[in-house]
This record gives structure tokens, C-alpha cells and sequence, in this order.
């Protein structure tokens, strides 16, 4: 049906003068009613090629012209006028964004019609063919009433997708009802999906829960990290410390990674070293022949530098005092006659430190040789006497009071070449008794400041080891003994044909930001891994969709940011190639990582009202333009702006209420405070 004629073309818009006759804003057609003269409803034109451009209401006028009459003879005399924007042309069946050629004046302007729009916005068959379904639904169009928009399910899940706006706006809303669509498609149950939420605010276990009959078929597990048991409906989540690379122990203690890389390594591998000894056989005689090996190291390196004899010598004892102090947290893990030869070895190391006249006369440098096993059989090494001219040392194949037996070179060099793998296990509780060794090896080839130059990373470790919120890190379960025995017993994510926990939900509500960043990043990181070494058609098979909830706390754009490697940036340049997907939902898009958020192919965009984030998303996304900031503005809640790859064009919808919905309603404060007083007043 026409209702007028274009009167002025230009690139952007489009200005249609109203029939006389065309006197409502509503016409009927075939029993439908069309709503033209709203803003945000649809028009179309046509071209010289007859291809249909499909155009949007943008502004409406009502005026009076001296030059009305000049228009008469076009039925062209109403002094109603209407300003269309262009947005794509419809071929034959095609639909297709922009505008090749342009109308000429006086063309007429028709109504679309839901039979256009079904051209536009559906395939050629939405019924699913197999049990393979094509489309669902999102919400109803807020420009045509009771006309409901559908996202392609294909175009919407294989490319990564925000959800932003304010408080408030319905994200949550909106990823729960698109979750619910999926999985309750009724022949599979959208058995091959796998959607893992890091819930920043507890709020998705409401919409997935029990209480629905709905989600009876859903296989869903509910995280929640520190806690012991069951607890509405969460069960306790667990991400083990030794899963954890070096570059992410690193931003997690906040250590410099040129300088201070280097000594966190060697601090792991010692904690491995004595793991492995203490899980060996003849572990005590083990750990006091590595110990002593490792004393007898530094001392070596400490009688062989340039120095005065009474620097050197202040320097061992205070080498063989801190050992001394670190046997003492061991003790309850070593038998009580090992102990005593690791005593005897520090009281002869100690003897041998003295300074007289200012002189050690080389005592010590030439008692290390003496230390280490030269026959097959172990000797044992005792004070024989003690001068002003040096101390003379002895060796026995008797024990004597005071000795200690010698070191096996050939066992501590078995130990010390052990190797600690990404993901292999190591006790944390070595972490300390490590760092001790390290900083003893530092300080005993002259770095006196080490102590003050790793401050920070010691109070960051001792955060690890001791605060109640890192409980979750710490916890061993023989369960997961490497990354594929985690991702597949906590996720579900294996090689297998059977797929299990189609959705998973993280509650990370009561955890810290640092924590929340570091957890967030080292999963995201081993799936990604795990993708990464598929090949070929099984890297498009059983894809992995992430939805980062509150992405702004984890994904930030400023280099504050913990983890500095961001994993999120990684997947979202190269995610799509290796089938694992981001959907961000953020109320700050002006925090966001630009890379992430310009990497998504999808968006639905809330109402957002802070001219900073609107700023932010015109400046990353080109081809956001000035009518999208108007819609965003003025949208209610529950609406949004739906464009990219899933539509063929901008649609602003109302999304359709979840059911359950997440728990993520705003509190009613007056009926919290007067509810009492209500509740009396009917007594």
C-alpha cells in the first residue's frame, strides 16, 4: 500500500511528503494493522532496477507551506512529512545492507509488510530438519507489534557476541532467555552444546535450576569456589594450583617478568624437587643428602669470591644459620636420626666459619672436599681437633658423636635435574622452604637485596598460602592430575563421544578481583589450549562457548590489569578458528579491552546512558552510527539493539522475559520498610 512520495534524496535520509488521502498513521492490511507513522517502523521505496530499498521512520512533521500547492498535483498537498534513513535493499528474495542505486524523486513510499519482513529476517526454512534447529527466538519487534524477531543460530554462536548496558537494562535477561531457547529445543535438548558461565553475581543457578520443569533435561552443574558441601544447589569448584603456568604465577604475585621470572622458576622446581624426595623411597636420607649438597654449593661459591676473609665467613654463618632455621619447619617429616646428621653437618659447618686474627686459613674451602662421597660406600666425617691454626677434619666408616655421614653427589644431582612440567603436580606447602633455598643461593653469590627486591611477591605468596579466598586453589583431589583430567572432570571437555554438563555456571561472587582474574584467565587458558591442539574437522566439532559475566572486572582495557597476557584478547582473535566463542556481558563498556570488544560480530545492546561508554562503543565499532546512540538512550528496560552477523539488519526488540528469570531483580525498598508495619496493621 502507498502512502506518499519521496521529495527530497539524500545520501543518509530520505524526505516523503504524505498522500492528502493517507489521513492515519495506521493502515490495515489483510486483517494485519501497520503502524507507519512511528518512529523506528518500516517503509520501503523502490529504484530504477525495481529492487525494493528498505528505509526506517526517523523523524515525522507536520507543517504548513506557502509551497504546499506546488505538490498538488501529486495528490501531494498534506502537510505531513516523514524522514526515512536507508538501511538495505531487497533483491528478488535477498536481502542485503546499504544502498546501491538511489530513488528518484516523486517514487513512491509503500508499507512493508510481514511478508517483506519474513523476505528479510527468514531463511528459506525454519523448521529443523534431523533435529538440527535453525533459528531462536529472541523477542518481538518493538517497531511491529506482535511480529517476533528470530536469531539465527548459526550466525549468533559462531562468532563472538556482547551483551551490554546498564544496571538494571535485562543482560542477564537476555543471555538466560537465549540459553533457555537453546537447550530446551524438545527433540535433543541441545545435547551437543557447551556453555560455561563465570557468573560474577550468583544469579544464573535461579534460571537453571530445578524449579522449573523446563530444565529437568538440561545436564548442568553449579560451581561455587570455597566452600565444603552442597550449598543452595552449588557444589564446591576447584581450580588446583599446579595447573597454573609460570606466566600466570607471575601476574598473580605481581612479579617482574625480565627480572624477577627467573627466581620464581627455580623456586617451583625446588618446590618439585622436594615433592619428589618426600614421595620416594628413603625420603629423610633423601632430603638431608640434597640439603647438605645444596649447603655445601653455596658455601663453596661463597670461599671462592673476592673478598676478605671475615666478609666470607659472615656470610656462610649466616647461610648455615638460615638452614639451620629451615630444618626446623621439616623436622616433623624426617626421621629423628637424620636429623641429628643434618645437626652435626651445620654445628661442623659452623665450626669450620670461625675467623681468628682475621683469618678463616682457608679451613672451610678446604673441608668441602671432604664432604662429598668419593668410595661407594658413604664415609662419615668428624671434627678431629681444633687449633689456631685451622680445625683438621677426619673421616671414619664408624658413626662418632658430632659426625655426619657424606654426600652422595651422584643422588643430589638426580634430584636437583628433576623437572617441573606446566600442569604437573607440586605440594604448595614446599612454596616457603623454597623460596628460602633460592634466596640463599642469591645472597650467597653476593646479592645481598634480594630479600627487599621480591617483597612484594613474598606478601602476594603468603596471600596465596594463608588467605581463606585461595582456599579453592589449594585443595588436592587425586582427581585431576593433569589439565585433561580437569577440563574433563570438572567440565565435561574431553575426546570422548559421550558429552556430559552441557551448562556450567561459576558463582565467583564472593571472591576478590585478583582471584576473580586469575581463576577466570588460567580456565579460559587451558580450554583454549586444549582447542588449540584439534585438528583438521575436530577442530570444528563440540564447540565451547565462554560468557563472561561483568567482563569489565577481568577483561579491562588499562594495563592495571593482573594477568598481563589477556587471555580473553587472545581467544577473541583467534577463539573462532579453534570453535571456543566469547559472550561478554558488561555494564561499562568503556572498561573493556577495545580488542575484545571490537573482535565480536554480534551485539545487543542495552540501554546505556553514560556518554562515556556510548563514546567508546562509537569510536571501536565503525559502523556505529548516531540514530543507534538515540535508541540505546531511550530504550526501557528489557529492550535492546540487536546487529551483526545474527540479524540482516539493526532491530531494536523487546526481549522475551526468561522463565525462570536469573536473580538479578532490584530490591523494592519500600516494601522492605514497611512491611512490618503493613503486616501489624492488618493484625
Amino acid at each position: 500500500m502507498k502512502i506518499g512520495k519521496i521529495i527530497s534524496v539524500e545520501y543518509d535520509k530520505f524526505r516523503v511528503r504524505l498522500f492528502h488521502s493517507t489521513r492515519n498513521s495506521t493502515v490495515n492490511i489483510d486483517g494485519k494493522v501497520y503502524y507507519f507513522g512511528n518512529i523506528g517502523s518500516y517503509l520501503k521505496t523502490s529504484n530504477s532496477l525495481g529492487n525494493y530499498i528498505i528505509c526506517e521512520v526517523i523523524a515525522i512533521a507536520d507543517w504548513i507551506s506557502k509551497d504546499n500547492q506546488a505538490y498538488s498535483n501529486y495528490n501531494l498537498d498534506s502537510s505531513r512529512e516523514i524522514i526515512i534513513k536507508p538501511i538495505g535493499t531487497l533483491d528478488s528474495c535477498r536481502f542485503s545492507m546499504g544502498v546501491g542505486i538511489f530513488p528518484s524523486l516523486y517514487s513512491d513510499v509503500e508499507i512493508v509488510t510481514y511478508q517483506d519482513l519474513d523476505l528479510i529476517l527468514l531463511p528459506d526454512d525454519t523448521k529443523p530438519i534431523d533435529g538440527i534447529h535453525k533459528q531462536i527466538s529472541i523477542g518481538y519487534s518493538k517497531s511491529l507489534i506482535n511480529y517476533e524477531i528470530n536469531l539465527d543460530i548459526n550466525r549468533f554462536f559462531n562468532i563472538h557476541t556482547a551483551v551490554l548496558g546498564n544496571s538494571g537494562s535485562g543482560k542477564s535477561n537476555t543471555i538466560a532467555h537465549v540459553l533457555h531457547e537453546v537447550y530446551r529445543k524438545s527433540e535433543n535438548h541441545a545435547n551437543g552444546a557447551k556453555t560455561i558461565i563465570f557468573d560474577a553475581n550468583g544469579e544464573y543457578p535461579n534460571a537453571f535450576g530445578e524449579n522449573s520443569r523446563h530444565n529437568v533435561n538440561i545436564d548442568k552443574v553449579f560451581y561455587k569456589p570455597n566452600i565444603k558441601k552442597q550449598t543452595n544447589g552449588c557444589i564446591p569448584f576447584y581450580l588446583p594450583y599446579y595447573l597454573m603456568n609460570l606466566d600466570e604465577w607471575l601476574s598473580f604475585l605481581m612479579a617482574s617478568e625480565r627480572t624477577q621470572k627467573p627466581f620464581w622458576d627455580r623456586v617451583l622446581q625446588e618446590s618439585y624437587k622436594f615433592y619428589k624426595i618426600f614421595n620416594s623411597k628413603d625420603d629423610s636420607e633423601r632430603f638431608a643428602n640434597y640439603l647438605k649438597w645444596k649447603l655445601r654449593q653455596m658455601l663453596y661459591t661463597i670461599v671462592t669470591r673476592v673478598e676478605s676473609d671475615t666478609s666470607k665467613m659472615t656470610a656462610a654463618k649466616g647461610a648455615i644459620a638460615k638452614i639451620r632455621e629451615l630444618c626446623i619447619s621439616m623436622y616433623d617429616r624426617i626421621d629423628e636420626q637424620v636429623a641429628d646428621d643434618i645437626q652435626n653437618y651445620l654445628d661442623i659447618c659452623t665450626s669450620l666459619s670461625f675467623i681468628s686474627f682475621g683469618n678463616n686459613n682457608n679451613s672451610l674451602a678446604q673441608a668441602l672436599s671432604l664432604f662429598v662421597q668419593t668410595e661407594e660406600e658413604p664415609l662419615y666425617v668428624y671434627i678431629l681437633d681444633k687449633g689456631n691454626n685451622g680445625m683438621a677434619l677426619k673421616k671414619s666408616s664408624q658413626h662418632k658423636n658430632g659426625s655426619f655421614k657424606q654426600i652422595n653427589e651422584e643422588d643430589a644431582l638426580k634430584v636437583h635435574n628433576e623437572k617441573l612440567s606446566d600442569g604437573e603436580y607440586f605440594d604448595y606447602q614446599y612454596l616457603r622452604t623454597a623460596v628460602e633455598i633460592v634466596l640463599l643461593e642469591e645472597e650467597s653469590m653476593g646479592n645481598l637485596h634480594i630479600r627487599d627486591f621480591i617483597s612484594t611477591m613474598l606478601s602476594r605468596l603468603n596471600f596465596f598460602l594463608n588467605n581463606p579466598e585461595c582456599e579453592f586453589m589449594r585443595e588436592k583431589s587425586d582427581k585431576f592430575n593433569d589439565e585433561r583430567t580437569y577440563l574433563s572432570e570438572m567440565f565435561g571437555i574431553s575426546d570422548n563421544q559421550e558429552r556430559s554438563k552441557q551448562l556450567i555456571a561459576i558463582d565467583s561472587s564472593e571472591v576478590g578481583t585478583d582471584v576473580l582474574e586469575l581463576m577466570t584467565s588460567v580456565v579460559s587458558r587451558m580450554i583454549f589450549d586444549y582447542r588449540k591442539r584439534k585438528f583438521d574437522e575436530d577442530r570444528r566439532k563440540r564447540p565451547v562457548h565462554l560468557i563472561l559475566d561483568e567482563a569489565h572486572r577481568y577483561i579491562r582495557k588499562e594495563a592495571t590489569y593482573i594477568m598481563r597476557e589477556n587471555i580473553f584478547e587472545k581467544i577473541a582473535r583467534e577463539g573462532r578458528k579453534y570453535s571456543l566463542f566469547l559472550i561478554i556481558s558488561s555494564q561499562r563498556p568503556s572498561e573493556l579491552s577495545q580488542t575484545v570488544l571490537s573482535q565480536c560480530g554480534n551485539y545487543i545492546v542495552h540501554r546505556i546512558q553514560n556518554e562515556v561508554d556510548m563514546k567508546y562503543i562509537y569510536s571501536v565499532l565503525p559502523y556505529f552510527s548516531d540514530d543507534y546512540t538515540s535508541k540505546i538512550k531511550q530504550a526501557i528496560p528489557g529492550e535492546a539493539l540487536i546487529f551483526g552477523n545474527c540479524v540482516p539488519m539493526p532491530l531494536m526488540v523487546k526481549v522475551t522475559k526468561a522463565e525462570p528469570a536469573p536473580n538479578s531483580d532490584n530490591c523494592i525498598v519500600n516494601e522492605e520498610w514497611f512491611r512490618l508495619s503493613r503486616e501489624e496493621y492488618k493484625k
